[in-house]
């Protein structure tokens, strides 16, 4: 690509983490998306980002299609790729956004895996025995509990609990964002449980609420490594990980309130049909509600 252009790609990434505040995660996603595409334009001997044309961008996603990439991954890439031209275009260093247009293909939305509240029972009320295993509780009760993204419960600093207002403040939501949680009683227990066990152990200037038997803050990837022992220790065959504890908490959540808004809020969903995704797990009961409350859905008696 010409100078120009890799200074243009520079300033873009420089606004993502400056201005947007975007996640780490979602930088490295999106330069990796950009760099396949100028990949291809590479192959095309195209210098200048306003030599791409849409079918530029059509031949690209056909070309990652044929690879048998996801269509969630096309749609992230080109979702990268108009953010990208959407910067240009702000800066004047672009006449149109050549990814406006173009769709990845449809793909079936998968359903979250959850599970029901026998099984949560089942996982979280088995004994602790070692202060690894008391560490190990609190964090499957907190992620249960509040229903926190893995990264956010890695991220949870000491000072972010408020244990006698059983709530927590994220402080690195997607996108930036903070909200207060609710902590559950059964989640504060353990937490109370693991804090003598943290003192003991963790560095004077480590502030992270979780904490390996080093002294540091634990890695997401030790969370679900510990899961998964959890699980093989208590003999439950089904592959559980992290997020099915958040999944979980959604869906037990909206079955009781039926509160939409509520969920997306605690979730902390920008928006809410991210949220609806959880409704296909009680429709049934919402069925009900519906032949109940509705005044044109009731059936007239003979």
């Amino acid at each position: 690509m010409h100078p120009d252009a890799e200074q243009a790609l520079a300033d873009f990434f420089s606004q993502l983490e400056i201005e947007k505040r975007a996640s780490i995660h979602t930088i490295k996603s999106y330069q990796r998306d950009i760099k396949r595409l100028i990949s291809y334009c590479t192959g095309k001997a195209i210098c200048h980002w306003t030599d791409l044309r849409q079918s530029d961008i059509r031949a690209h996603i056909a070309n990652r299609h044929r690879q048998s990439i996801s269509s969630k991954s096309l749609q992230r890439e080109l979702s990268a790729i108009r953010s990208f031209y959407n910067f240009l275009l702000k800066n004047r260093l672009a006449d149109t956004n050549p990814a406006e247009h173009v769709q990845a293909p449809k793909q079936a939305r998968k359903l979250p895996k959850t599970l029901d509240v026998d099984q949560v029972n089942g996982l979280l009320e088995a004994g602790a025995n070692s202060m690894l295993e008391i560490r190990d509780v609190a964090m499957f009760e907190l992620l249960y509990s509040s229903g926190l993204r893995l990264s956010e419960l890695t991220a949870l600093n000491l000072s972010d609990l408020d244990l006698p207002d059983n709530s927590l403040i994220v402080r690195t939501g997607k996108g930036g964002k903070s909200r207060i949680l609710p902590v559950g009683s059964k989640a504060v227990t353990a937490i109370e449980n693991w804090l003598p066990e943290r003192s003991k152990n963790a560095l004077p200037s480590e502030p992270g609420l979780f904490i390996s038997t080093r002294g540091k803050r634990l890695g997401q990837r030790s969370v679900q490594l510990r899961l998964e022992q959890w699980c093989k220790k208590k003999a439950i065959a089904e592959h559980i990980h992290p997020h099915m504890l958040r999944h979980s908490f959604a869906s037990h959540l909206l079955e009781s309130s039926q509160d939409l808004r509520a969920v997306q809020e605690l979730l902390g969903h920008s928006n809410i049909s991210t949220t609806q995704i959880y409704t296909h797990l009680d429709f049934q009961h919402l069925a009900e509600i519906y032949d109940k409350a509705h005044p044109r859905a009731k059936k007239k008696s003979i």
